[in-house]
């Protein structure tokens, strides 16, 4: 009963603080609310969504898109800071771009302060945003398939994240805009390492 008690009374902060932190990830008009239930100790737990206004909230894995879900699960990370060391964050920012893009990868900037995080992407603003890099590669190779991850060496970056941008379309640009990205959430991150 006091466990039920205590999980009840903190569904209301936890959701307020999950949806504060959804209106910095391109979500601004969405509704994050814990419900708690069932008997002592109150274990039939489910978040709800309210993606937009008017719309009535609903269980979260029922109604979520790919990118508001992706967001909110970090939002919920961004409140739980207290969890594991390393995080993995796999495609995390799926169905995503823009500016959400851009809210993404600073928040998973603000989160690597505190934790050692590995995330699967495929944004560029993402990527520049990191201390390291690793691309992924699959070969086929006497009818079968291998993988390969390869550091990028930081004065590659800049290609990298081109590579990323255009597909190889587009390269002069691709390239202007990846050395921008790199300088702008590069400088971002070394601000941040030196007030930590």
């Amino acid at each position: 009963a006091k466990v039920a008690k205590v999980r009840k009374g903190a569904a209301k902060a936890l959701g307020s603080a999950i949806t504060g932190h959804l209106n910095q990830l391109a979500m601004e008009r969405a509704v994050v609310g814990v419900e708690v239930g069932g008997d002592d100790p109150a274990d039939d737990v489910t978040m709800m969504l309210a993606a937009n206004p008017g719309t009535p909230a609903a269980p979260l894995s029922k109604v979520a898109s790919g990118g508001e879900l992706a967001r909110t699960m970090l939002a919920i990370r961004m409140v739980l800071t207290q969890g594991p060391p390393i995080l993995v964050f796999d495609e995390v920012d799926a169905g995503i771009g823009g500016s959400a893009a851009n809210s993404m990868a600073e928040s998973l900037s603000r989160l690597a302060q505190a934790h050692q995080i590995f995330v699967v992407t495929h944004l560029a603003q993402v990527a520049a945003s990191a201390h390291g890099q690793v691309a992924v590669s699959k070969s086929v190779k006497g009818g079968k398939t291998f993988g390969a991850a390869t550091r990028v060496a930081e004065n590659e970056r800049a290609s990298e994240i081109a590579r990323m941008l255009s597909g190889g379309v587009a390269d002069e640009s691709a390239n202007a805009h990846a050395r921008d990205l790199l300088e702008k959430l590069g400088g971002q991150k070394k601000r941040s390492q030196r007030s930590s």
